[in-house]
């Protein structure tokens, strides 16, 4: 008479399973810096893209009225008349309202800028406030 042979229930023992747990926690440790890195990067070139629109519009505001908006005025007369501006040709920017930086910071415009440039258009960073580094530095209308 023959035995039946004796099947080993399916599945994945404890063993197993740990391995694969720690082989995914560690691939996860490498890769995850590199992508937040990566994130940070974007962040950081959608917030030059978004000054370099708004520096061409300050720009484009002076040649229809002869004058930068004052410091006061700020941004938003580049989408509304100002109340004492007579030759306003605007709005100088497609949006209808004023852009955030990509951390939901307003941008900070002054005239005349520093350095002796004409006027600043600065995101303070990540963290909302003047210098720092990596994804807190400050991102301007400057070189």
């Amino acid at each position: 008479m023959r035995r039946p042979l004796k099947r080993s229930p399916a599945g994945f023992t404890l063993l197993e399973l740990l391995v694969v747990l720690i082989i995914i926690g560690l691939l996860s440790a490498f890769a995850a810096p590199r992508y937040f890195s990566q994130v940070g990067r974007s962040k950081a070139q959608i917030t030059r893209a978004q000054i370099e629109l708004m520096d061409k519009a300050v720009i484009q505001y002076r040649i229809d009225t002869g004058h930068y908006p004052s410091t006061e005025m700020g941004l938003p007369a580049l989408l509304a008349a100002p109340f004492s501006e007579a030759v306003w040709l605007g709005p100088y920017l497609k949006t209808t309202t004023l852009p955030l930086d990509q951390w939901e910071h307003a941008y900070v415009y002054r005239v005349p800028g520093a350095d002796g440039r004409e006027f600043d258009i600065i995101s303070y960073g990540a963290d909302g406030q003047p210098g720092g580094t990596g994804d807190d530095a400050d991102i301007g209308n400057w070189p």
